[in-house]
């Protein structure tokens, strides 16, 4: 049973995570929906962050020609600055800054507060409204740069939004895209600097709550084999989702992501108050 319930959770992951819905959100509500328990106390919340590398794994497949491109030409004196995997690496590091520092300071207090399915719901709805104005206001903006070659100042912006991604249901693809809108990038340089920005992002994260919850030691033989189902299931998946996301973007507005969330996030607060969640 914890091993088709692992699969159920490997999906929601590899569906949501680069989709501007919140895949943590997600999970918090299916978790709880379906029972996801494992006889150590810490393996629900191990698994959330081991799953999240299996989609970020999917972005590192998917996108191997370019990361190729920026380590083989990663030292300006080769292409020149602008060019180089140098400048492109450093803004990705400057668009992790403000997320590393209010996630040192604010992380441990998130959990234990936000981590329940009304809270996400509720996240849910207000961020598909923010969604909604953010659209109709920074979309149609013409992009001052073009592709992933972004500035300083850019990079910075797309950093401190991505900060509110601290609150589950509020969506890191959601917040780093608005925050791309807002620093003049097109919709589609926006998700692939959010991308690219979440591969150290995620991996730095997920292996930090790893060993901070004691390592996969802790963790009796079956609840690994459901770990490593998961991670496989959300890399399946989530190399399904990126491109048709990406072609979606290219076409048509992520209006449709913020109804959804609303939907969902009333379905959840109904459910909430019929007594459905624990």
């Amino acid at each position: 049973m914890l091993i088709i319930k692992s699969v159920i959770l490997g999906i929601v992951e590899g569906l949501t995570e680069f989709l501007p819905v919140s895949s943590t959100g997600h999970l918090v509500i299916f978790q709880n929906l379906i029972g996801f328990k494992g006889i150590n106390p810490s393996y629900v919340e191990m698994y959330t962050y081991v799953i999240q590398l299996g989609a970020i794994l999917a972005v590192v497949i998917l996108y191997w020609g370019k990361i190729k491109d920026t380590l083989i030409n990663f030292f300006p004196h080769k292409v020149g600055y602008k060019n180089s995997g140098f400048k492109f690496w450093f803004m990705i590091f400057i668009a992790c800054i403000p997320g590393g520092v209010f996630g040192i300071l604010l992380d441990d207090l998130a959990d234990k507060y936000l981590f329940n399915p009304i809270t996400v719901a509720i996240t849910l709805f207000l961020g598909g409204i923010w969604m909604i104005y953010a659209e109709n206001r920074f979309r149609n903006n013409k992009p001052r740069e073009q592709g992933l070659n972004i500035t300083a100042k850019q990079a910075w912006t797309i950093g401190l939004f991505q900060c509110l991604a601290i609150i589950p249901g509020m969506s890191r693809s959601a917040s780093t895209i608005i925050g791309g809108w807002v620093a003049g990038l097109s919709t589609v340089a926006a998700a692939e600097f959010s991308f690219f920005l979440a591969i150290p992002v995620m991996v730095g994260m997920s292996f930090l709550k790893i060993l901070k919850i004691g390592g996969i030691s802790i963790l009796a033989f079956q609840e690994i084999i459901s770990l490593v189902v998961g991670f496989i299931v959300s890399f399946v998946v989530a190399l399904a989702v990126i491109n048709k996301f990406i072609s979606y973007l290219k076409k048509k507005p992520m209006k449709i992501f913020a109804i959804y969330r609303m939907i969902f996030a009333v379905i959840v607060l109904l459910a909430g108050f019929l007594g459905i969640f624990h």
